[in-house]
C-alpha cells in the first residue's frame, strides 16, 4: 500500500465529513424559523441527534418536548426533554414503528398556534413509518428494492404509497399547527419530496410512476400493496415552511478544498453520479490510469450515490464495491489511488465507510490468495478489502449528505 496516498485519502475523508457535520448548518437555519406557541421537536434521519442536539443548545426551554429517532449507534447520549430511539436502517423494524408512533402522539394535540420542529436528513424513510401493509411485507418490498438496484427516487416513490408520515402525510397529521422544516439532504438535485421520501412536502411522483417502479422491477406486492400504489398522496401543503441547509455539493467542495491543501490540483467531474457501483470504479480508476505519469498532482472528485445490484451472498456497500472495482485498472500504477466513502460513516450493512485501493491493492490481494473479480462478482467487497488494510473506518459520523470518491494521482 502507498502509504502517503492512504494518509492523504484519510485527511481529505475527515476534512469533508467535518465540513458537513450538521451542527453549525442547524444553527444558521435555526435562526430563520418562527417557532410560536407549543413548539414540539420531531427529528428523524441519521443526523437526527446531532440537529437535535444543536436544536435543544440553540433554543433550551423554548422546546417543550422532542422526539429524536436515528440509526443503531447514532445517538451519542441523552438530549434534555427528549426521548432519543435507535431503530432500523436501511429496512425498517419494529423500533422504527414504536418510535414514529411516539412522534405522532406527540404531535397530537397541537393546535394553530403551534410549531413542530421538523429535523429531516437521509435515512428518514426507514427510521421515520407507519406502515399501512403488514411490517413483514414492507420489510420485504424495501429489501426487494434495496436488491434489485433501483434509485433512491425510485424507492422513495414506492415507499411514500405504503406509508401513513411519508409523501406530505406527516404534515398533514401535523394540521393545523405549522411545520418548520430544516432538511439536510441526501438525494441529488435536492429534491424536497425524494428526501426521506418527503414526510412534509407535497408530492410530485404520481400513482402512474408507483406503478411503473413496481413494474419495471418487477415487485413481488400483494393485493393490498398493489391497490395502495394508486392512493394518491398530498399535492399541496399550506402549513409548511422548509429550509435545506447541507448537501452533497458542500461535501465536494470540502474534500476540493482539503485536496488543494495538500497539494493536488482538484477536478470536479460531478456532484450527481448515479449508476452503478462497479462501474463508477472502473470509471475513476481508468480517469487515474490515463492521467498518471502525467508530471500533475490531481484529484479528480464524484460526489453522489450510486446502487449495487446484489446477487451474491458476500458482505459490502456501494462505497466499497466501488474501490474494488477499480483496483484493476490501477494495477501496477506507483502514484495513484481511488477511494470512496460514505459522509454517514457506514457503507451497507457494514462497519465501514467505504473502501481505498491503490497500484499495490491487486498484488495485495493475490499474495494473500483474494481473487478481486470473484469477490465483486460475491459483492464481498468487504472481506477483499478488509484482507489488505483498505477498508475505510470513521465510526458513525452523525451527517448524511450522499457519497464522495475520489481518484488521487500524485507528481
Amino acid at each position: 500500500m502507498n502509504d502517503m496516498l492512504r494518509a492523504h485519502a484519510d485527511q481529505i475523508v475527515r476534512a469533508a465529513i467535518d465540513a458537513v457535520l450538521p451542527d453549525e448548518a442547524t444553527r444558521r437555519a435555526l435562526e430563520r424559523v418562527a417557532l410560536t406557541g407549543r413548539v414540539r421537536l420531531v427529528a428523524a434521519g441519521k443526523a437526527a441527534w446531532r440537529m437535535a442536539k444543536t436544536a435543544s443548545d440553540a433554543l433550551g426551554e423554548g422546546i417543550e418536548s422532542g422526539v429524536v429517532i436515528t440509526k443503531y449507534g447514532h445517538v451519542q447520549g441523552p438530549i434534555a426533554n427528549f426521548q432519543c430511539f435507535e431503530a432500523g436502517h436501511p429496512v425498517p423494524d419494529e423500533n422504527s414503528f414504536r418510535a414514529t408512533e411516539a412522534a405522532l402522539r406527540q404531535i397530537s394535540d397541537l393546535t394553530e398556534n403551534d410549531t413542530v420542529l421538523f429535523l429531516l436528513s437521509g435515512g428518514g424513510s426507514a427510521l421515520f413509518e407507519k406502515p399501512l401493509v403488514s411490517a413483514e411485507e414492507l420489510k420485504d418490498i424495501t429489501a426487494q428494492l434495496l436488491a434489485c438496484g433501483a434509485d433512491i427516487t425510485e424507492i422513495n416513490t414506492i415507499r411514500k404509497r405504503l406509508s401513513a408520515v411519508k409523501g406530505g402525510r406527516f404534515a398533514r397529521l401535523c394540521a393545523p399547527a405549522r411545520v418548520e422544516a430544516v432538511v439536510l439532504s441526501d438525494v441529488l438535485g435536492d429534491p424536497l419530496d425524494m428526501i426521506a421520501s418527503g414526510p412534509a412536502c407535497p408530492d410530485s411522483a404520481t400513482a402512474v410512476d408507483a406503478r411503473r417502479a413496481a413494474e419495471k422491477y418487477a415487485l413481488r406486492l400483494s393485493a393490498d400493496a398493489r391497490a395502495l400504489l394508486d392512493v394518491e398522496t398530498p399535492k399541496a401543503l399550506d402549513n409548511v415552511h422548509t429550509q435545506i441547509t447541507g448537501s452533497v455539493r458542500l461535501l465536494c467542495a470540502a474534500a476540493a478544498r482539503a485536496c488543494e491543501a495538500l497539494g493536488y490540483r482538484p477536478i470536479l467531474l460531478t456532484d450527481r453520479l448515479a449508476c452503478e457501483a462497479r462501474e463508477a470504479g472502473r470509471f475513476l480508476g481508468a480517469v487515474a490510469r490515463t492521467h498518471a505519469g502525467g508530471g500533475q498532482a490531481l484529484a479528480f472528485i464524484a460526489g453522489g450515490e450510486t446502487v449495487v445490484h446484489v446477487t451474491g451472498q458476500g458482505l459490502g456497500g456501494r462505497n466499497q464495491e466501488l474501490a474494488l472495482a477499480a483496483a484493476p485498472a490501477l494495477d501496477g500504477l506507483a502514484e495513484a489511488a481511488v477511494f470512496s466513502v460514505g459522509s454517514d460513516g457506514t457503507d451497507g450493512p457494514t462497519d465501514a465507510a467505504g473502501g481505498y485501493v491503490d497500484g499495490d491493492s491487486l498484488a495485495a490481494m493475490r499474495a494473500l490468495g483474494v481473487d478481486a473479480e470473484a469477490a465483486l462478482a460475491d459483492n464481498d467487497a468487504y472481506h477483499a478489502l478488509g484482507a489488505i488494510g483498505g477498508l475505510i473506518l470513521t465510526g458513525p459520523t452523525g451527517t448524511n449528505v450522499n457519497d464522495v470518491s475520489l481518484a488521487l494521482i500524485r507528481r
